[in-house]
């Protein structure tokens, strides 16, 4: 991430009853939040009609705050099937949202994206919401779960992309070195 110029993330935690959202902002080493909130699609939707409005809101949310990546909380492995097939429809749909805008998609685990922000890949959802509250001065009960959690997603991308890390790998970028010090590169 280049550190001399503004850059929006849009952190997403799947979800199809609730779907949070978070944008943030990052100027230079600052990080500001610019919108957080949770899409209630729980009452009244019948399943189709729970993606569609994932996708609206989604495409809304890249329309109104222009962001420059969309990263996403990757499913985590469960025992009830169905409830897994559900979160990975509304994933996908979010993704493709993206994907539609032309954004750069990067998926976390769960356990990543707690490392991330709390130092403990096992955090419970009540210690990443408490790192988030202290992390952006929150009040506690303004933000629920699937809120800070997206928030958190969005802050663990910050994170592993301004430390040069690249995402998924856990390591240093090779392409990026590689790119960045063609000289290095031995000739056969």
């Amino acid at each position: 991430m280049d550190l001399k110029r503004n850059t929006r993330i849009l952190g997403i935690d799947p979800g199809t009853n609730f779907l949070g959202y978070a944008i943030i902002e990052v100027i230079g080493r600052e990080v500001k939040l610019i919108e957080c909130d949770v899409l209630n699609i729980k009452k009244g939707f019948a399943p189709q009609e729970k993606l569609e409005a994932i996708f609206k809101r989604i495409t809304f949310l890249i329309d109104k705050h222009l962001p420059h990546s969309l990263a996403i909380e990757a499913p985590f492995f469960g025992k009830n099937i169905q409830s897994m097939l559900k979160l990975g429809r509304a994933q996908g749909i979010a993704m493709a949202a993206g994907i539609s805008k032309g954004l750069e998609i990067i998926e976390y685990s769960p356990k990543k994206v707690k490392q991330s922000v709390t130092g403990n890949g096992n955090a419970s959802k009540e210690q990443v919401k408490a790192m988030i509250t202290s992390t952006f001065y929150l009040k506690s009960d303004i933000t629920s779960f699937d809120a800070a959690d997206a928030l958190a997603v969005a802050l663990c991308h910050h994170y592993q992309t301004s430390n040069g890390i690249n995402p998924g790998t856990g390591g240093n970028s090779w392409k990026k070195f590689l790119r960045d010090n063609p000289k290095r590169i031995a000739k056969r």
